[in-house]
């Protein structure tokens, strides 16, 4: 066994979809430095870009592109024009997420299919499409991020959490689909973490402190810190880890965090 190269994915192959911004940057970011060529996918193509940039700037290979996962069509031509330029796809890792912090009674028609449309809809795509090509050749992880809100609630996130317990679902029951293919399929549900998508909370100082407090670290994690998880679960240092929830949530569900946000 080379213990040393076990996070190595050198002649690796990774899709990063989200990766122009936050989590998905560190990860893509995370997966160049390892040796993985990456493919960096985003709704907005000039952020893919600037993540390629940064990735090449270091040193690593990197190539963008952009994918809308709410449109199926636009999630299956991202795959055919990676298989047109690759031979195999060895990781595939999604991240867009949208949120809509209302209570139950207040969302509209328009809001609940805006969510479910992005992290449901979205990621269910792309699921799919990655499990597809890697059942084919019959090895591969599919990394999907959902949240601590798969399992802990809150007021005002109704909607986010039901769409990032389906997530977990749909990954649990890929990872027992297409485990004898050779295809491990993943979550990671991460706690507080400051990205584009956790602005609301940080424009209220209570509302951001009452979070940092509520964790067994007493902060928030950086979208960096969401890139060891990524490494590790798509090396062969997870080689039989699937079907899993891997949270990355600095204790708060081990300590039961719990806020009422002012909503």
């Amino acid at each position: 066994m080379d213990y040393a190269g076990l996070f190595r994915l050198d002649g690796k192959v990774a899709l990063v979809i989200g990766g122009g911004s936050g989590i998905g940057q560190a990860a893509a970011r995370a997966l160049a430095a390892h040796g993985a060529h990456v493919a960096v996918a985003d709704v907005r193509p000039e952020s893919a870009a600037e993540t390629v940039a940064l990735i090449t700037k270091a040193g690593g290979h990197a190539e963008a592109r952009s994918v809308d996962v709410t449109r199926e069509d636009d999630v299956r031509r991202l795959f055919d024009d990676v298989a047109a330029r690759h031979a195999s796809l060895d990781v595939a890792v999604t991240t867009p997420g949208i949120n809509v912090r209302k209570p139950i009674l207040d969302y509209t028609a328009e809001e609940l299919e805006r969510v479910l449309a992005v992290n449901l809809k979205g990621t269910f795509y792309v699921l799919r499409e990655a499990g597809r090509w890697m059942a084919e050749q019959g090895r591969g992880s599919i990394i999907a991020f959902a949240s601590i809100r798969a399992q802990t609630v809150e007021p005002g996130q109704g909607v986010y959490a039901a769409t990032k317990a389906g997530i977990v679902l749909l990954c649990r029951t890929l990872a027992a689909e297409l485990g004898p293919r050779g295809v491990r399929v993943n979550a990671v549900a991460p706690g507080v973490v400051e990205t584009p998508l956790t602005s609301q909370i940080k424009s209220h100082p209570e509302w951001y402190r009452a979070y940092a407090e509520r964790s067994a670290l007493g902060r928030w994690a950086s979208a960096d810190e969401m890139a060891g998880p990524v490494v590790f679960l798509a090396s062969e240092a997870a080689s039989f880890v699937t079907g899993s929830l891997l949270f990355a949530d600095g204790g708060w569900t081990a300590v039961d965090g719990r806020f009422t946000p002012p909503l």
